[in-house]
């Protein structure tokens, strides 16, 4: 990747970070090159804080680190979009963002993180660890006992009823994708595919 550090006497770009889940857009801050290589290098997002006048790892202190998932430079090459996963909240004010609109799109993402942490921490008291822990066999049948639900709604004029089992479906199906070792996002890339 050739950025261009240069274009600013201070040798600072600006650097959108983006939740990689969701797409939102979670802060603003500038990188150098040394700050750069080792968000590179190590994966978790580092700025050149101007305040600090030093190289700062976000969430250094607070624990809430930006795990880097993809670099993106834009054409330009004098501004960095980094997708990254947020563990915990980006702001330091204790918010998701720093910017202060927040939004359902993506919310799918977050849902299969939940069940994921679940599942994988073993969660006792977890309808979805419970029903994961019964084997693919009953959950599969539990996405079939759904998707009938959900046609059985669609036929009625009852708009709540459709839309709690429609969200059922999903909430399950997510479930299934677990066990089966697929991620949503995977099956995203089958519909773009067929484009």
């Amino acid at each position: 990747m050739n950025i261009d550090f240069s274009k600013n006497k201070d040798g600072l770009v600006p650097v959108i970070i983006q939740n990689y889940f969701t797409l939102q857009v979670l802060m603003l801050g500038y990188m150098n090159k040394e700050a750069f290589e080792k968000t590179q290098s190590e994966q978790r997002v580092t700025f050149f804080s101007r305040s600090k006048n030093r190289l700062w790892t976000k969430g250094e202190e607070s624990g809430n680190f930006l795990v880097v998932k993809d670099i993106l430079i834009d054409c330009d090459q004098d501004t960095i979009l980094i997708k990254a996963d947020p563990k915990g909240p980006t702001c330091h004010k204790g918010t998701t963002s720093c910017f202060p609109e927040e939004t359902s799109k993506g919310f799918v993402y977050e849902l299969e993180k939940t069940i994921s942490n679940r599942i994988d921490s073993n969660a006792e008291n977890s309808y979805t660890n419970q029903l994961f822990k019964k084997g693919i066999n009953k959950v599969a049948q539990k996405v079939g006992e759904e998707a009938v639900e959900l046609v059985i709604e669609a036929k009625d004029d009852d708009i709540d009823l459709f839309k709690n089992e429609a969200a059922d479906l999903l909430y399950h199906y997510l479930i299934l994708l677990k066990a089966k070792g697929f991620s949503f996002s995977q099956i995203e890339e089958v519909l773009k595919g067929r484009r």
